[in-house]
């Protein structure tokens, strides 16, 4: 017999990124629980729910979606089956919680947010730093106007490229293989750094973008740098590089106000620093053990009906159209 109204998971892909960020979870949160897995390879898979204690495992993401106990998907897979298995899952009527970035491309993106509106069904994207407390403090400072009307926004994210002994590992060689991940490192990491452009400040017009391949390692971009022209005469620059020394490795989120600044690193995750007529007040939050329960957590709220969604597929769809237009597509 069913618990009313409790969201009951299935996970397409169990693979590295739900092992801690996504995967305990599903299970910590009120309301929810984590029944099936499914993964390709049957021995991984059921190594999987066995240390996981979830209770059923597939190598079929058809059965899985079937499962009758299964009434919400969580597609963790690479982005290069995502339009098809959220597809499945939204033509099975469950509500679907699709990892970032939300497809290969803006079109297919679109496809799945169209999709998900016609046939009634809900769909989030995980831009999951959304429910960070710490983004969430951000957000509310833009929003009460501390440090003035905005003026300008600038991101400057540099690391190392992939090793050579990385981009033998299928785990980690995908993430720069265009047909498996739709670009490379730019694809895999940018999502997170525009969405929150996105949630702060809406949506906007890309305008002077490059990219291209500086390194030659491999065959995706290592470059990529662009404008977007954001509402209230803001314009957002960022620079993405790939190709440099651990030494310049660097993580930067500016945003200048009239008043003041607010600066941070994405993936740091334990900082703010703002600076309003005096010394600089540094803002320190506490670090998660599961990056992505204070999304799943909203994401079960709004599958449930108590809750809006936190991040919807239009949005989702929306950045892709940055992603491809910051890439050249």
């Amino acid at each position: 017999m069913h618990e009313p109204d409790f969201i009951r998971w299935g996970i397409i892909g169990c693979g590295d990124v739900t092992e801690m960020k996504s995967g305990p979870a599903f299970n910590k949160i009120p309301y929810s629980k984590l029944v099936a897995v499914m993964r390709r390879d049957a021995a991984k898979a059921a190594d999987y729910a066995a240390r996981h204690q979830v209770a059923r495992w597939y190598t079929d993401a058809e059965q899985l979606v079937l499962d009758e106990e299964v009434n919400a998907v969580y597609i963790a897979t690479p982005p290069s089956s995502h339009r098809r298995y959220a597809q499945m899952a939204i033509e099975a009527g469950k509500p679907v919680y699709v990892e970032k970035p939300m497809a290969m491309n803006a079109a297919e993106a679109m496809h799945l947010a169209a999709l998900a509106a016609d046939k009634n069904v809900k769909l989030t994207v995980a831009h999951y730093r959304r429910g960070h407390e710490r983004i969430r403090f951000i957000k509310k400072m833009l929003d009460e106007n501390s440090i003035g009307g905005i003026n300008s926004v600038n991101l400057l994210y540099q690391r190392k490229p992939l090793s050579p002994e990385s981009l033998k590992l299928e785990k980690t060689a995908w993430r720069v293989n265009p047909s498996i991940s739709g670009g490379g490192l730019f694809h895999d990491i940018a999502p997170h750094q525009l969405d929150l452009v996105y949630y702060f400040f809406g949506n906007g017009m890309p305008v002077d973008t490059i990219s291209g391949n500086r390194a030659g390692l491999y065959s995706a971009d290592d470059f990529v740098s662009g404008k977007i022209q954001l509402k209230d005469d803001i314009r957002f620059s960022g620079t993405w590089r790939y190709d440099q020394d651990t030494l310049l490795e660097t993580d930067s989120f500016e945003i200048i106000g009239s008043q003041g600044s607010i600066r941070f690193g994405v993936f740091e995750n334990k900082t703010v620093t703002v600076t309003r007529n005096g010394p600089d007040e540094i803002c320190h939050f506490e670090e998660l053990q599961h990056v992505q329960l204070p999304m799943i957590e909203m994401v079960v709220n709004y599958f449930r009906g108590t809750a809006v969604n936190p991040c919807s597929g239009e949005e989702g769809a929306e950045v892709m159209k940055w992603i491809d237009a910051f890439t050249c597509k």
